[in-house]
């Protein structure tokens, strides 16, 4: 028997299979040609940022445009990093604006799909059996240094353009059996590195589905595969997972690609066909003229969290995202208003090689054009949701009689333009108040050019007319007819050529009504609003004001 598989004896006793019985364990999928499958690979910390979710998002729409597979793997192997519960937080992140695994981990401890564990942390079996084959082909090996020795290798490389364990820096690489045997009786911990078959005058080549062909040196150091509790990293780990998981295509953050050279290398001596990187670049901010990364710390809407307790639907946040990850996908919105996001064209070639910039406006403005095409069910609905966990006074308010409060959410909704006024259901409570008198805040505070005294004979002269029997057109013609014996013109545009003749015009008239009844200057149809009001509740409404005028 020759040393290296003597050595590989002495490190793996306990591992009896091969690669090739992995390979039959997790065949290859049988998807149509061209399908796609992708994953999230989340550590679990508890924080699910945006820039995750965006991840995710184009993860997820490579594999579901492509009729392909989509999974969540959790990535714990630093153990102490874990917090208890983040993967249950991570998940609700995700499935709450659409990003829903197909297998994978689908709960806390919870997973679908046969192609598992997904959890990294029960997967060191299977790390074993490749790590011992690599060990046969003389392509790893055990290190014994210690951090002090480490530590006195990264002081004498402080001037070196190559850093790393490699080279002569790699001192347990040329050790012989007997040395090896000698450690291992004395108890010493030791890792397992790769012995990289790299070439510092070589380049590595890699056509990334984003950023186009990438040129990077090759990897030559010798990097750790499994730590000293047996445990695999990263590096490693995703190699042997990405292969037997049969990821397609890999689409992670952009700080990866420094590691791609390790990457590329690792699965070239496994043996695997590496997947094909997507590499994106993180979401962006522009504070004082300069752009920084999307903050955590500084950024409360880097939080998935954030929107959901401000009440935005997750069709807006898919929206903005979209928006944000193919350049095309506004153009193609414009052309399909009312089309589903999930018949847009998803394009990994269409993504920003540089970063997308967020921006709190526009992602309001998309979110208020998404809600506007909503029918007035569909808001009750999800405002509802929202209310029911965020705020439960309104939720009792609201939900107290389903048919008034959809109603009121159709105001201005049912037609060819509606109106874009809400960009989140937290919202909707202001927008609604003057509807119930348990939140309606009176207002008799007139434009500039109409005194308390104009207002108080404007509305005496309107309760003496209103009547709630008229459609639309009487009760605009009721309104203009008071305007001449009040000193106003019915007619703006006459106002306007001689504002001198007269007190106001006749949208001055309606303002002061809208403010008797709403306590607003501006809001969707008065008509619309007075008439769900009902009689008695305006004439209420006018009587109390012109007391308090």
């Amino acid at each position: 028997m020759s040393d290296v598989l003597k050595l590989a004896e002495l490190l793996f006793p306990d591992v009896t299979l091969l690669p090739e019985d992995m390979e039959k364990r997790y065949p290859e999928r049988q998807l149509k040609e061209g399908a796609r499958v992708t994953r999230l690979a989340p550590s679990p910390t508890g924080f699910l940022h945006f820039g995750n979710l965006f991840t995710g998002t184009v993860a997820y729409r490579t594999a579901k445009v492509t009729d392909g597979i989509f999974f969540v793997r959790v990535e714990d192997t630093d153990q102490k990093r874990k917090v208890e519960g983040a993967v249950e937080v991570m998940l609700g992140g995700l499935e709450a604006f659409g990003v829903v695994a197909d297998e994978g981990v689908v709960g806390e401890d919870i997973e679908k799909g046969d192609y598992g564990p997904y959890y990294q942390s029960q997967r060191k079996e299977i790390y074993h059996v490749f790590a011992k084959s690599l060990v046969k082909q003389d392509l790893a090996y055990p290190c014994f240094c210690s951090a002090e020795e480490l530590d006195e290798i990264r002081a004498a490389q402080e001037n070196e353009s190559v850093k790393g364990y490699w080279g002569e820096y790699a001192k347990c690489r040329k050790l012989t059996l007997e040395e090896i045997e000698e450690n291992l009786k004395a108890g010493r911990p030791w890792t397992l590195r790769l012995k990289s078959p790299g070439d510092l005058e070589k380049k590595c080549f890699f056509d990334d589905m984003i950023k186009g062909k990438i040129e990077m040196p090759e990897n030559v150091q010798d990097v750790v595969l499994l730590k000293s509790d047996g445990i695999p990293t990263y590096h490693f780990a995703h190699a042997v997972d990405d292969h037997l998981m049969r990821t397609t295509h890999v689409v992670r953050g952009d700080e990866w690609i420094s590691s791609c050279p390790i990457h590329l290398q690792l699965f070239r001596v496994l043996g695997f066909k590496a997947p094909k990187f997507a590499h994106v670049a993180p979401i962006m901010k522009e504070e004082d003229g300069n752009k920084r990364k999307l903050s955590k710390r500084k950024d409360p809407e880097a939080a998935v969290t954030y929107y959901i307790e401000k009440g935005y639907p997750k069709e807006s946040v898919n929206e903005y995202i979209l928006t944000l990850a193919n350049s095309n996908f506004e153009d193609w919105r414009k052309a399909n208003p009312r089309e589903s996001q999930d018949a847009f064209p998803f394009n990994l070639k269409k993504m920003s090689i540089s970063g997308a910039l967020f921006d709190m406006v526009k992602f309001n403005d998309v979110s208020k054009n998404v809600i506007s095409l909503m029918n007035a069910k569909q808001v009750y609905d999800y405002t509802c949701q929202w209310a029911e966990q965020y705020d439960k006074d309104f939720y009792a308010l609201i939900s107290r009689d389903e048919e008034y409060s959809v109603n009121i959410l159709n105001i201005d909704r049912d037609t060819p333009k509606p109106r874009k006024d809400i960009a989140a259901f937290s919202e909707i409570k202001d927008y609604v108040s003057y509807f119930f008198d348990e939140i309606y805040e009176k207002n008799y505070e007139m434009p500039e050019n109409i005194t308390n005294d104009m207002a108080k004979e404007i509305l005496e002269a309107y309760l003496k007319e209103y009547n709630p029997a008229d459609d639309k057109q009487q009760w605009f013609d009721r309104i203009k007819a008071l305007c001449e014996p009040l000193g106003y013109t019915p007619n703006v545009k006459e106002y306007k050529k001689n504002p001198d003749a007269f007190k106001g015009h006749v949208g001055d008239v309606s303002t002061v009504i809208r403010l008797a009844v709403t306590g607003r200057k501006n809001t969707p149809d008065l008509y619309a609003i007075m008439s769900l009001l009902g009689e008695d509740k305006i004439k209420e409404r006018l009587s109390d004001a012109i007391s308090n005028m």
